[in-house]
Parts: C-alpha cells; structure tokens; sequence
C-alpha cells in the first residue's frame, strides 16, 4: 500500500493489510533471513543448507524454503537421478533481496559494540531502578 507525504509516495508495510508486508516478513523471518545469506554464497543440497544454517529444524527449513520459492526467491532444481538430488539457489529476485538483508547483516557486526554499549547503559539504569 503507498500513501503520499508530501507530494512523495511511500510503501506503508506496517499497514495489516498491505500485500508487501507478507513479503517482507518472509524475506526477514528467523530463518529466511540466514537463508537468503547462505545462498548468496553457492546452491545448496537440503542437508548442506541445513547444515549449514545452524539450528533450524528441517520441517522450518522445508516450509521456509517453499515460502521463498513461491514468493520467486529461490529456485528449486530436482534431478531425475538416484538417489534424489535437489539443489536450492537464489533466482535474480531472490540475489537482489540476498544482497539487502547482507548489507543490514554487516551493518549489525559494525555496530555491535555501539548495541552492547547501548544495552549495558540500559541494565545499568533499570539495574538501579529495581
């Protein structure tokens, strides 16, 4: 949904209704955001993408991938072979997202010290309070 301030119109994703808002809260999910970075790397096998993104379950890799692949992120590729073989990777859209959510990832390692000073400072005064 957009809506005009001054003349410059703008997404309002904090609006229920707005259909990018599902968009983004499947491109930042808990796990769609670690495996939007773990493909820009390669494709992966499902096993090595699990392995890779450290502690999701595989029914959460399975639902989050499908997720993604339906909203043409990521593609799918199933090869006719035995055993099974079937390989993730970005598709243009997805690399596009991918490379958003790492520039907001390496914005968060920067400014981590500035976040631990910031929590530190607010322990210290609720710490007081209580």
């Amino acid at each position: 949904m957009e809506v005009s301030v001054d003349g410059v119109r703008r997404t309002v994703v904090v609006d229920a209704m707005c259909p990018e808002r599902r968009v983004l809260e499947h491109v930042t999910s808990r796990w769609g955001v670690l495996i939007l970075i773990a493909l820009l790397e390669r494709s992966y096998r499902f096993g090595e993408l699990r392995r890779a993104v450290g502690g999701v379950s595989e029914k959460m890799l399975t639902q989050t991938l499908q997720t993604l692949e339906r909203d043409g992120l990521v593609h799918r590729d199933a090869q006719p072979v035995i055993p099974p073989r079937v390989d993730y990777s970005l598709t243009a859209l997805g690399r596009e997202a991918a490379e958003q959510i790492a520039a907001l990832a390496q914005w968060t390692e920067r400014r981590l010290p500035a976040v631990q000073e910031a929590r530190a400072r607010y322990d210290t005064v609720r710490g007081a309070s209580q």
